[in-house]
């Protein structure tokens, strides 16, 4: 099998109910609306992520859509997944720029050569595993390692929506009315409508939020001026890229952290569709590698694989690779559109955060299946000390410093997983 097979295509079969495999779709109007949420569902960390780099967050948004489309093609569709900015790259992308926070990064070119080499190591691996198999991945990343990786994306991001989406106590109230939408939905509806819980879900929240904070002035009204102020079409701000060592010397072993979420994302939807997906993380990693690339090379974020949409596809039991075609579309038309951005902008920060919280934890579930699924042993001391000391080093981000470089605690909870369980192992 070639790492990068344009050509094989898996046969959509459609189906209107039950569980959708990712060779099935539903019918396209359904498809379409999948693909709305999955774009909602990726759409807050994909944009707060360059924020947070000084990158430009509509070209992000076009990038991811670039990068999903291409992920479907050179997997030959047989992997459903979103790909958006990474938050790997935050850490790393601040110390090597010296981005002080606020507007765009002045800097940014020297980020982007980084990306470009990180993307490039990411691509290599994965042609390593196309060429030797799935093997020695598989041994330095058990079931015990790649579910605790996958559930530490998710504990380790709750802070986010806890600490930093809510500044009093009418916001605190509005996350808790938000995922309380969410669940309601999940539980109490059925068909379409279940199926898009995250998108009904947020629609309600926002609806209420708008009736107590604009009609009844509980809390900070929603500003519709910048959607008004937006254009409707206007160009990503594209950057070209420099190349310096010290930067790539910091940003490419990003790659090794990409490639354990990968992993983890790829077992956690072979889990849950019941396919096996070891023929195909090579190219899933060459993908990521590629799109990391092309994307670094237009002044976009790198790019991963996104939880976020994986615990959609959890809640929704959807895997159609189709959704993901229909999002990635959508995703390049928005990139263009800055009256979207700020439509999307426009959503009060607390219903995001409840949004968020509800993601998130499915993430952090996402993992415990990989466990549950695999029937982990943690009467071995290996498996419950890996897992164990994982679960806090990523929760609490643990932050480890090699001179100018920062290692956080998503980083030290991976590097420390593989390497634990690589010691231990042998004692056991």
């Amino acid at each position: 099998m070639a790492l990068f097979d344009w050509q094989e295509r898996p046969v959509a079969v459609l189906q209107d109910g039950g569980v959708i495999g990712p060779d099935e779709r539903l019918p396209w109007p359904e498809t379409a609306a999948m693909g709305v949420q999955h774009v909602i569902a990726m759409f807050g960390a994909t944009v707060l992520a360059p924020i947070l780099m000084g990158f430009d967050p509509n070209l992000a948004i076009f990038m991811s859509g670039v990068g999903t489309l291409l992920f479907y093609f050179v997997t030959g569709g047989r992997i459903p997944s979103y790909l958006g900015s990474s938050f790997a790259f935050i850490g790393v992308v601040i110390a090597a720029t010296g981005y002080a926070g606020q507007g765009l990064n002045p800097n940014i070119g020297v980020a982007l050569g980084g990306i470009i080499a990180c993307g490039l190591l990411y691509a290599l691996i994965g042609a390593l595993v196309q060429s030797l198999g799935t093997g020695w991945i598989e041994r330095l990343m058990p079931p015990v390692v790649t579910g605790a990786v996958v559930a530490v994306i998710g504990l380790n991001l709750a802070h986010i929506p806890v600490k930093n989406m809510a500044a009093g106590n009418f916001d605190s109230w509005m996350q808790l009315v938000t995922f309380l939408c969410v669940a309601l939905v999940a539980v109490f509806t059925r068909g379409m409508v279940q199926r898009l819980l995250i998108l009904v879900g947020l629609a309600l929240a926002t609806l209420i939020y708008l009736l107590l904070a604009n009609g009844m002035g509980l809390g900070k009204p929603m500003d519709f001026s910048g959607i008004a102020a937006a254009p409707w079409i206007g160009l990503p701000k594209f950057t070209a890229p420099v190349f310096e060592v010290g930067a790539i010397m910091l940003i490419a072993p990003v790659a090794l952290i990409l490639v354990a979420e990968n992993l983890g994302h790829i077992k956690a939807v072979a889990a849950m569709t019941g396919r096996n997906l070891d023929p195909y993380i090579g190219r899933a990693f060459g993908a990521d590698g590629l799109a990391t690339m092309l994307s670094g090379a237009g002044g976009g974020t790198g790019v991963t694989t996104y939880a976020e949409n994986i615990g959609v596809m959890a809640a929704t039991r959807i895997y159609s690779t189709a959704v993901f075609v229909v999002a990635g579309l959508m995703a390049l038309v928005l990139g263009f559109s800055p009256k979207f951005g700020a439509l999307i902008q426009a959503i009060p920060l607390p219903v995001m955060g409840g949004v968020s919280i509800v993601v998130f934890g499915l993430i952090t579930i996402a993992g415990a299946k990989i466990w549950v699924d695999n029937k982990v042993d943690f009467g071995n001391p290996a498996n419950l000390l890996t897992a164990a000391i994982t679960l806090i080093l990523g929760t609490g981000d643990f932050t480890l410093h090699f001179g100018s470089f920062a290692l956080g605690g998503i980083g030290t909870a991976t590097f420390g997983a593989v390497l634990l369980h690589a010691l231990l192992r042998r004692h056991t």
